[in-house]
């Protein structure tokens, strides 16, 4: 299977018709009021107007209720939900008993946990692994990737943290098991939930020339 490649971050609906014209696998969505890119649900059915279907739209949260998350993904035709914040292994089967797919993020700064990960294996679609930061991702800064050179688990992983073109090389390179995707946000942006549309289609020539 061919990498995924999931632009996350989105916000302007100009912005978000440009980026899809490249046909990402996924974009992402924030619903975090903490993130500078959180969107704005009155503008939410324009914006998303201009996703076609092939591109699956995800949206992201931190410590949302399931009860919301479950809202905005049916009243907006969101396929996966991103949790991003401290969501046990039971609130994820919840989301997933709901028919949406689940992306279980976990920050990384030193060694991580795969004991921890495993309960969660039975009740998400994917793992993404991100820079650890005082926020929730957007940081703009890598972790060690060789933690994941060893990588222990069935659960297929997006590859999250200051991704940018020039990186993608290097990355392709390593022996990423179980590695699906790259999720790329700050290192494309003009400004938050701005993407520059010649950045995003130089990491993704990169990504899809393997």
């Amino acid at each position: 299977m061919s990498m995924q490649v999931k632009i996350c971050g989105m916000r302007d609906a100009d912005n978000v018709k440009d980026i899809a014209t490249l046909q990402p696998d996924l974009m992402g969505f924030i619903f975090y009021e903490g993130s500078a890119r959180c969107v704005e649900e009155s503008r939410l059915e324009e914006t998303l107007a201009v996703v076609p279907n092939p591109i699956s739209k995800v949206a992201v949260f931190v410590n949302e209720t399931t009860e919301e998350v479950n809202r905005i993904c049916k009243k907006y035709g969101f396929s996966h939900a991103q949790l991003h914040g401290d969501e046990s292994a039971a609130y994820c089967k919840e989301i997933s008993d709901q028919g949406i797919f689940v992306i279980k993020a976990f920050p990384v700064s030193g060694n991580i946990d795969f004991e921890t990960l495993k309960a969660y294996e039975s009740c998400v679609d994917f793992f993404l692994f991100d820079t650890k930061t005082k926020g929730y991702g957007g940081s703009g800064k890598q972790f060690d990737h060789s933690l994941l050179y060893e990588y222990p688990l069935d659960t297929p992983y997006f590859l999250s943290g200051g991704i940018g073109e020039s990186d993608i090389e290097n990355i392709l390179a390593t022996p990423l098991r179980g590695c699906v995707g790259m999720d790329a946000n700050s290192r494309l942006e003009i400004e938050p939930g701005l993407k520059n549309v010649q950045a995003a289609a130089k990491l993704m020539n990169q990504i899809r020339k393997r």
